[in-house]
């Protein structure tokens, strides 16, 4: 790659930025006071080198996932591959999973070896994070990225068999094939997540005129979706569309959780929520505690 990863601490001095190219990552540790620059030390030296990596692998993590597994040689490529392989049998690539799966390799580098509390990497708003026994994260839940607000809220402890949570939809950073306003998933990794959040907010769909699609590789001709319609408006939706949308994809989430493959999902439109898997506690903001 021509630029170079950008690696510093913000002005607050505690919280680590890590930048290359679309990657943009906010990480901040909890750890002993000598430990902290070594720790993100280690989180900086991987990070120099992932960029680079995805770019080489770029063809074949741009392929759907068909029976036979990718043989991919980058950690960061086999973590992405590793999370679409339970939805194999739908229309998925392992791109799916890619800022997971960053965000899970750069809290691995920062925490071999170290003695850390609570640790959280943001990659763009796809979180994998650590938390020692008896620690908990809150973490808020945002419906529209155009009119950021904390809509719902999430208590993540260590007893949780949860460290990593996305966000997918049709406002996001990348090409949804539904019309969620948002999906938020919570699962054993970034990248489990991430894959699970991009798929059920695919599901989350409804023919109606107020929709606007086009091909996904009309808005970036190396789009992994190639010619498949991409939402890239909704208008006004009556209720029973919403509810017929809202259905559907929380039909597939609650599938993934019977099967085991995420602990919770948050799914809106509309002003409309339905949640699976309620021992998340998923709650509205300004909720009791």
């Amino acid at each position: 790659m021509a630029d170079k990863a950008q690696i510093a601490l913000l002005e607050d001095g505690r919280r680590l930025h890590l930048h290359h190219g679309p990657i943009d990552i906010i990480a901040l540790a909890e750890v002993e006071a000598a430990e902290v620059e070594a720790a993100y030390a280690q989180a900086g030296k991987r990070f120099a080198s992932i960029l680079d990596e995805l770019v080489a692998e770029l063809p074949r993590l741009r392929r759907p996932i068909d029976a036979a597994r990718p043989l991919l040689k980058g950690s960061v490529a086999r973590r992405m591959a590793s999370a679409v392989w339970p939805h194999r049998a739908a229309f998925v690539t392992p791109m799916a999973a890619v800022a997971g799966a960053v965000a899970d390799e750069v809290l691995a580098a920062l925490t071999e070896g170290r003695d850390v509390t609570r640790v959280y990497v943001n990659n763009g708003g796809d979180i994998a994070f650590h938390l020692a026994p008896g620690q908990s994260f809150d973490a808020g839940i945002v419906d529209d990225a155009d009119a950021p607000a904390l809509d719902a809220r999430v208590r993540l402890s260590h007893a949780m068999p949860v460290r990593g949570l996305a966000t997918s939809g049709w406002r996001g950073r990348s090409h949804s094939l539904g019309v969620a306003d948002a999906v938020t998933v919570l699962a054993r990794c970034a990248a489990e997540a991430d894959a699970a959040a991009t798929l059920i907010a695919n599901a989350v769909d409804v023919d109606h005129p107020a929709i606007t699609r086009v091909p996904a590789n009309s808005l970036s001709d190396d789009s992994d979706l190639g010619d498949l319609p991409v939402t890239v408006a909704v208008g006004e939706l009556p209720a029973r569309a919403v509810e017929r949308a809202l259905a559907a994809g929380l039909a597939r989430a609650d599938a993934m959780q019977a099967e085991g493959l995420i602990f919770a999902a948050y799914l809106s439109l509309r002003g409309r929520v339905e949640t699976a898997g309620g021992e998340a506690r998923l709650r509205a903001a300004g909720s009791a505690a």
